[in-house]
């Protein structure tokens, strides 16, 4: 950044001395800014991906604009703080690339965006100082929200819209059964969705209850009670809407009732809970509008303790917590494990391979893996069908993750939709998910990465992180046992017995991934 464009920024007179403090600071924060976007530049890349092109974090794209404005209000007492360079703030930074690192070995997309966000919270604590941070505490703590985060609740809060539908329709007398997250009325058979789980509304509120609780509110405990009202109208709102959807199919028609939805929520009921949540915030709030954000000469004034550490050795200390993770992540991935050229399904004792021809077409997804099988098997004697798919990975990197939103037992993008979390079998995890029709279909996924054996995505994610951190074998197998509901009595009968005749799992992926 060029001289006059900082003293453009700081707008004070070239002559004074805190000028030339700001310019050599922030030429050193653009500096190091630019190494840390250039250096991880997959990863912000992967953000910007996100804000453009999945609905949920389509609010992020005005983050950014908003932290700018956020440090232009503060500007004019920005400038009477001098800038320091402050040792602590490499502790942050230590804690960011920490995280980036673990975030690259497990396959976590999430832990790695958070720690680019903290590296550079990091680079502007160490190189403008103590002061300079607090009079920029809440820009630096508003970008957290550049980060895509909140489809990890998505089930929960289709859960907690379904069972709120069911509560209203009971007060409206309108005869209703809920499986999961699927509600039969007299009129129709509908599915809170996760479009309709009313999370991309949910994140987004909070964004905006935390600017508001910045910029309108003092006291503590009002910001408090403000952001919960934030969180809680948005989720009671959402319950409302979805029984509207259905108390209106019930008294016209199921395709009337689904396009009022779709032009009631997308043009109507942002606007309106977000005027309901500010009219109820309106009477408590207690900054007074010409006030000035921070008051930069009590910041000036404030006490602090030299730093001994000086500009080039902050620079140079800076590169290395920063070039650390990537140096070893790329170390790390020269590593081999490779898997058979080709594998086949496994014949099981007392079952028969059958053509795949299931009720509603059902096809496990599992991005980047070097194979993938499905079959389907009929016992000689009872005739029972299940289906069993098989996904094998040679290693696991960014886009090739055996866990993850999208990866497992049903693709999102399909018309398969998650039903319910059924009980657990032993290193394994159930769901219930359903089809058209309704066609529903029982799955048991197991994940074996290592010597582990589980059904938890969080086991899978750490013996990831173990197995790249520390080397060792990096295949990774998921096998999943599958059958459709044709009767009462529904498939875990048939996929126990299957299970039982197939023998040990870990045996089995062993095998698969070319270890035994």
């Amino acid at each position: 950044m060029s001289s006059a464009a900082i003293d453009q920024i700081l707008d004070v007179p070239e002559s004074k001395p805190e000028t030339s403090s700001w310019r050599q600071h922030l030429s050193m924060l653009c500096l190091a800014v630019a190494a840390i976007v250039i250096l991880f530049w997959r990863d912000g890349l992967a953000m910007l991906d996100a804000w453009w092109n999945v609905s949920t974090y389509n609010h992020c794209l005005l983050i950014a604009p908003i932290i700018i404005w956020l440090v232009q209000q503060r500007r004019e007492e920005l400038v009477k703080i001098t800038p320091t360079i402050w040792a602590p703030g490499l502790l942050w930074i230590a804690i960011a690339s920490g995280g980036w690192l673990l975030g690259e070995a497990a396959g976590v997309s999430f832990a790695r965006q958070l720690g680019l966000v903290m590296m550079l919270q990091g680079a502007v604590i160490t190189l403008l100082g103590p002061k300079v941070m607090r009079g920029l505490i809440f820009p630096l703590f508003y970008s957290f929200f550049l980060v895509p985060f909140g489809e990890e609740f998505v089930p929960f809060l289709q859960t907690i819209t379904a069972e709120m539908s069911m509560v209203f329709l009971g007060w409206a007398n309108i005869p209703a059964f809920i499986d999961g997250v699927f509600i039969s009325t007299p009129t129709g058979y509908f599915e809170v969705a996760e479009a309709c789980s009313g999370v991309k509304f949910l994140i987004a509120m909070v964004a905006y209850g935390a600017l508001v609780t910045n910029l309108c509110f003092q006291s503590w405990q009002r910001r408090t009670m403000f952001l919960i009202a934030a969180v809680v109208v948005p989720i009671i709102a959402n319950g409302i809407r979805a029984f509207g959807t259905i108390y209106i199919a019930h008294h016209t028609t199921t395709d009337f009732a689904t396009g009022f939805d779709h032009i009631f929520y997308g043009w109507f009921f942002f606007a309106f809970v977000l005027a309901l949540v500010m009219a109820i915030g309106w009477p408590f709030f207690d900054r007074k509008i010409e006030e000035p954000m921070i008051d930069g000469d009590a910041i000036e004034q404030r006490a602090s303790v030299p730093s001994k550490l000086t500009p080039k050795a902050a620079m140079i200390a800076m590169a290395a917590m920063i070039l650390t993770p990537v140096l070893w992540t790329s170390a790390l991935a020269s590593q081999s494990s490779p898997v058979p050229d080709k594998i086949t399904l496994p014949t099981v004792a007392g079952w028969e391979r059958i053509d795949y021809q299931p009720l509603f077409d059902w096809q496990p997804r599992f991005d980047g893996a070097n194979h993938q099988l499905l079959g389907r098997y009929r016992n000689v004697s009872s005739g029972a069908e299940v289906d069993l798919a098989i996904a094998v990975y040679d290693r696991q990197e960014d886009g090739r993750e055996i866990v993850g939103y999208g990866q497992g037992a049903f693709d999102p993008g399909s018309e398969w939709s998650w039903s319910r979390n059924l009980p657990a079998p032993g290193s394994g995890k159930a769901i219930q998910i359903t089809a058209p029709g309704p066609v529903v279909r029982d799955v048991q996924s197991f994940y074996r990465v290592g010597d582990k054996l589980t059904g938890s995505g969080s086991t899978v994610k750490i013996e990831t992180l173990k197995s790249k951190l520390l080397g060792g074998n990096q295949q990774a197998v998921a096998v999943l046992i599958s059958a459709e509901k044709i009767d009462e009595d529904g498939p875990a009968g048939a996929i126990a017995a299957f299970r039982k005749a197939l023998g040990p799992i870990d045996k089995l992926a062993d095998e698969m991934a070319g270890l035994r």
